[in-house]
């Protein structure tokens, strides 16, 4: 039974150590290399799918916990635990560990063995953020992390990518280092590391709105949120295409779960009374952000806006249940909006990593970005483009591709709150189906741009495995979310019983 085992740790520490082994092949053995970062990265997905199967959804405690001491003289330990926010996100992040390093199969010919390696062990790391349990243990992975992606942008990355890598990592570094205060703060006050604990500690009004802020620092980056945005379009456009899509569909994942495992159930009363400050910004992100993303002539700029307003969407689900509370007892619209942020969430992993990989396989024949260097491509590469078609439609919100369930959700969500926060979150489906749109009659249809795109070749069987296992999630969410809907539910459920409850004391306020 994988109840039994320590399937977490296994989970972190198999891709990590799988890492150091692709490493010690050395750049003589490239294809030894891969073929290891394959075995490891499939493995992992295979332990993620047991921890699927033998998760219990009809309950809110933390499953497969693991306790073992660290540092103890701090009070410090290896504590390790999943629930049903966890465990979608560890799925998503397993999910695209072999696609990665496929999509990289051909295209990556330097240093093969120090690239694939990255991505194993920032795979890791990454499963690490997602079942800490120990608030310095969270704070070491979700800062370690960071490590794997700054050297693959700066090795891999384009010409500017110097100056990408050091702005990635001073926003997010910086914006982390409030958290970190926060984490200590809440360490001397409560005795413990635990964050399970800190969500039952009760705190003053004051406190609870200088730890909001000092997790709003961090996570906001992380998202992002406008306008604590600018690194992302950065980031993206210089980072090789496997970057791009680890970037996109699973970093950009933690600031959301950052939200739901610290903001909201920590700090609950700050949450409700600045509710109003993250809707704003949520709502400016989708709107905004998606002008800006309608004017982009570099496809990768143009997907990374786009996933900066469809992330939007995440916090707007979080944080419009408070609204929802104060104006009537709506527990179901509550729960419709953040169960709604959460399929949003996985939804966004699987589109924003299938556009990336889409612009890479056009990177790898033509050798650019921009959208008027292209035109017709369907004629030369008709199986591309009718998944490429099929993923921009999704990244529109069209019914019947996961794209629709998420963004559905908490627009009905919002209804329940105001009817303006929904008129303009529901701007999105306009927004992103002109953008989209626009980008595929420029680049996918009509006439054909050139004669190198004349000449441009099909995909390959590879790329084709990629791309199509990416769409059959994509269909299999947009036609029946229940299965991901029911892993969270009780998680759910168990959150918004939580933030009804004031943790506010006087003394100490």
């Amino acid at each position: 039974m994988a109840s039994n085992w320590p399937i977490l740790s296994l989970l972190i520490w198999l891709p990590i150590f799988g890492g150091l082994a692709v490493i010690a092949v050395g750049d003589q053995r490239a294809s030894l290399a891969r073929l290891l970062a394959l075995l490891f990265s499939v493995l992992t997905f295979v332990l993620s799918i047991l921890l699927y199967t033998a998760f219990d959804t009809s309950t809110a405690s933390m499953q497969f916990v693991e306790l073992k001491p660290w540092i103890e003289t701090f009070d410090i330990y290896y504590y390790l635990g999943v629930d049903g926010f966890s465990v979608p996100l560890i799925l998503l992040t397993a999910f695209f560990g072999p696609l990665v390093v496929i999509a990289g199969w051909e295209s990556i010919q330097t240093k093969v063995h120090q690239y694939m390696a990255a991505f194993l062990i920032m795979e890791g790391l990454m499963v690490g953020v997602f079942s800490a349990l120990d608030g310095l243990l969270f704070y070491v992975f979700f800062e370690a992390m960071l490590i794997p992606m700054f050297l693959v942008i700066g090795m891999w990355g384009g010409p500017n990518r110097v100056y990408a890598t050091i702005k990635f990592f001073l926003y997010t570094f910086l914006g982390s280092v409030f958290m970190l205060i926060g984490l200590i703060y809440l360490f001397i006050q409560s005795g413990s590391w635990s964050i399970l604990e800190w969500q039952q500690f009760p705190l003053g009004m004051t406190a609870q709105t200088w730890l909001f802020l000092g997790f709003l620092a961090a996570f906001s980056v992380k998202v992002p949120m406008w306008p604590v945005h600018t690194w992302l379009p950065d980031a993206h456009v210089e980072a090789p295409t496997g970057g791009s899509v680890v970037l996109a569909a699973i970093m950009l994942k933690i600031g959301g779960y950052g939200f739901v495992r610290f903001s909201l159930p920590v700090t609950p009363d700050a949450s409700a009374a600045l509710d109003w400050l993250i809707i704003s910004l949520s709502l400016i992100a989708v709107v905004y952000i998606g002008f800006v993303a309608l004017v982009q002539k570099d496809m990768k700029k143009l997907i990374a806006y786009s996933s900066i307003s469809h992330m939007g969407f995440v916090t707007l689900g979080m944080f419009i249940a408070f609204a929802i509370f104060r104006n009537s007892d709506g527990s179901r619209g509550a729960a419709l909006g953040v169960e709604g942020a959460m399929v949003q969430m996985i939804s966004h992993g699987f589109v924003s990593g299938a556009l990336f990989l889409c612009v890479g396989v056009l990177y790898d024949r033509l050798h650019s970005r921009m959208i008027a260097d292209y035109g017709g491509v369907a004629n030369s590469m008709p199986w591309f483009a009718s998944l490429a078609v099929l993923f921009f439609m999704a990244n529109s919100g069209l019914p019947g591709t996961s794209g629709f369930v998420g963004e559905f959700m908490v627009i009905l969500a919002a209804f329940q709150a105001n009817f303006w926060y929904a008129f303009l979150a529901g701007l999105t489906l306009i927004l992103g189906a002109a953008y989209s749109l626009w980008l595929v009659k420029r680049v996918i249809f009509g006439e054909v741009g050139s004669n190198e795109v004349a000449m441009l070749e099909d995909i390959n069987a590879r790329e084709a495995l990629v791309l199509g296992t990416i769409a059959i999630a994509v269909l299999l969410v947009g036609l029946w979310p229940a299965p991901l809907v029911d892993l969270m539910h009780a998680s759910v459920d168990s959150l918004l019983q939580h933030i009804q409850q004031s943790k506010i004391v006087i003394v100490g306020d």
